[in-house]
């Protein structure tokens, strides 16, 4: 039973990547799969319960790979540069089409929107905790840690809505730069610091 839902929600996930949240059907992702309207139904009731449902899945699959990324045993400043590189748009972070599809779809769906204001006050409060904990460890400067990952947060979100978006408007190299800029004066560090040898 479990597996079977999870395989809807995975179908789910991938038709919306390809034929975003208001075009998708109940019988893209039952075709998809070689199963009946009807079962995903009797698992979801209703279009709305299973994109919502898809968006809690995959939101929880990105969060568990941040903890996994910010709970490493290294520095803050180790751990917080490679949670923003895994995010940003030049990174490994897959799925940027999933999730803007979802933030505009929010704007008309109330359950959405709860899955996307979730993801989002997660992801911003793990990196604010880690933030403090280097601040606290004489690491760096940060006077607002829930500020800085607000801020880190908007300029990554905004980069990859224009890489998805206006796809070659801002090469890969070019953006990791301003990232890697960004979290680097918001901690009050040497950019070079971001890269300097420690404890993995």
């Amino acid at each position: 039973m479990a597996e079977r839902r999870e395989e809807l929600l995975r179908s789910a996930i991938e038709q919306i990547e390809a034929r975003g949240v208001t075009s998708v059907r109940i019988a893209d992702v039952a075709t998809a799969l070689g199963v009946s309207n009807a079962l995903v139904l009797y698992h979801f009731s209703t279009k709305e319960k299973l994109v919502a449902a898809a968006f809690g899945y995959a939101a929880e699959g990105d969060l568990a790979h941040l903890r996994k990324l910010l709970g490493r045993r290294t520095t803050a400043l180790r751990r917080l540069r490679a949670a923003v590189r895994w995010y940003a748009p030049t990174g490994q972070a897959k799925g940027w089409r999933l999730w803007i599809e979802g933030w505009a779809a929010a704007l008309r769906e109330p359950a959405l929107r709860d899955v996307t204001r979730g993801l989002d006050s997660q992801w911003k409060a793990a990196i604010a905790e880690v933030i403090a904990e280097g601040v606290a460890a004489g690491e760096f400067r940060c006077p607002d840690p829930m500020g800085t990952a607000l801020r880190l947060t908007a300029l990554l979100d905004g980069l990859a809505v224009q890489m998805t978006a206006y796809e070659g408007t801002v090469s890969r190299a070019r953006t990791q730069e301003w990232v890697d800029e960004a979290l680097a004066r918001e901690l009050g560090v040497e950019r070079e610091a971001l890269t300097a040898p420690g404890r993995r």
